[in-house]
């Protein structure tokens, strides 16, 4: 049933990239305009319940299903992955970390799309550090009072609900220990959002600072029961980031391999189709076969973290192996283009300027490099 069910909803994802998507990407990327009426779609689609049980009004889909979406999203416009991306991660630490109570206040609405958000974790001067973060969380008689900003915020503007990572222990040895998520709605006294960033690419998504000055929560929004579990959550949640923005990374890398062949079998030079040049079959073959090993790289991590199976290094190499070859296969897709690849008349000036956020999201593609070495090094000790 859930396989039929993955195959409909797939194919309702491509329709709605074809039918609705297309036609006014151009215009909303090159304005740097939010796609509400697109957002609105996705929500009557029932895709911000794509990893939301069904006993809480989602679809209840597999992690397998979900880097399928999300592929076949970045082949329309990688923005609208990056939308729903945030938002499952929130998803699906409240649904794994939350407390009953929290789950079936929140999750319903996240499923529908009332509630739409993400995950405050990245600060200006800490970036991937997330155990010297400085935003703190103090505890009084009526809650929690938090102080702080975060950076780079998807969501940040559009979005009304977050996960916001703060400290509530600063003597905690080791520092980790001392981090705390807290579920925090934007009509909460002292939360506002701050400056929209403007982005060389990932335009049309809103990545926006958030203030929180005085911000008053009650206790029963501490994410889970316990206070210094944080670390461990985010971690957590961060592996189905990661397999999203490897997702991600195969979509735009498989539209710009397609517009490539389909040029190629178009464009002449010295009196013949440039497919049949030897140099353009080499970069073709090459880039077919990065994507092939990048998509397998993704849907392994998806299909371990579906049997419950710990998957940071699985997922951080899916990451990395997937953003480095998506960045490689935009530039060869400019270069088989030419002069055509470098304008906006055609999207691949469009995936080249979109392909760094793979790198630098969800963590650092050499912060990915430092967590996989250190979990192979404990696989053989």
């Amino acid at each position: 049933m859930k396989d039929e069910l993955s195959k409909q909803i797939i194919s309702t994802v491509r329709q709605f990239v074809n039918q609705d998507v297309a036609p006014v990407v151009n215009e909303l990327e090159d304005k740097d305009i939010y796609p509400k009426e697109l957002a609105d779609k996705m929500a009557e689609l029932g895709l911000f319940g794509i990893n939301i049980p069904e006993e809480y009004g989602g679809l209840g889909l597999p992690f397998k299903t979900l880097s399928d979406i999300f592929i076949e999203l970045s082949k329309g416009w990688m923005s609208l992955a990056g939308i729903l991306g945030t938002h499952t991660i929130l998803s699906y630490l409240i649904l794994n970390h939350g407390t009953e109570q929290q789950r079936k206040k929140y999750l319903p609405g996240l499923a529908n799309g009332l509630y739409r958000g993400g995950l405050g974790l990245t600060e200006s001067h800490s970036g991937s550090d997330v155990q010297n973060i400085r935003t703190v969380a103090k505890k009084n008689d009526e809650g929690y009072e938090i102080n702080g900003s975060k950076m780079f915020i998807t969501n940040g503007s559009n979005g009304n609900l977050f996960v916001i990572v703060s400290k509530t222990n600063l003597n905690a040895t080791p520092k980790y220990k001392g981090i705390s998520c807290f579920i925090v709605e934007k009509t909460d006294e002292g939360f506002s959002v701050g400056q929209k960033l403007n982005k060389l690419g990932y335009r049309g998504v809103d990545t926006c600072e958030l203030l929180l000055q005085d911000c008053e929560i009650p206790l029963n929004r501490l994410l889970g029961t316990e206070e210094g579990k944080g670390f461990t959550q985010v971690m957590d949640g961060l592996e189905t980031g990661r397999i999203n923005v490897a997702a991600r990374s195969v979509g735009v890398a498989k539209v710009a391999l397609d517009m490539s062949i389909k040029y190629t079998k178009n464009r002449e030079t010295f009196g013949k189709k440039i497919k049949d040049h030897q140099m353009i079959q080499s970069m073709i073959a090459s880039m077919a076969t990065k994507i092939e090993a990048a998509n397998l790289l993704v849907s392994n991590a998806a299909k371990l973290k579906d049997r419950g199976e710990r998957v940071d290094l699985e997922s951080g190499m899916a990451k990395l192996y997937a953003s480095e070859i998506c960045q490689e296969v935009c530039m060869d897709a400019m270069r088989i283009h030419g002069g055509y690849g470098y304008v906006k008349d055609l999207p691949i000036e469009r995936f080249y300027r979109d392909a760094p956020l793979m790198i630098i999201g969800e963590g650092t593609n050499e912060i990915m490099k430092l967590l996989i070495a250190k979990r192979i090094y404990e696989k053989y000790i």
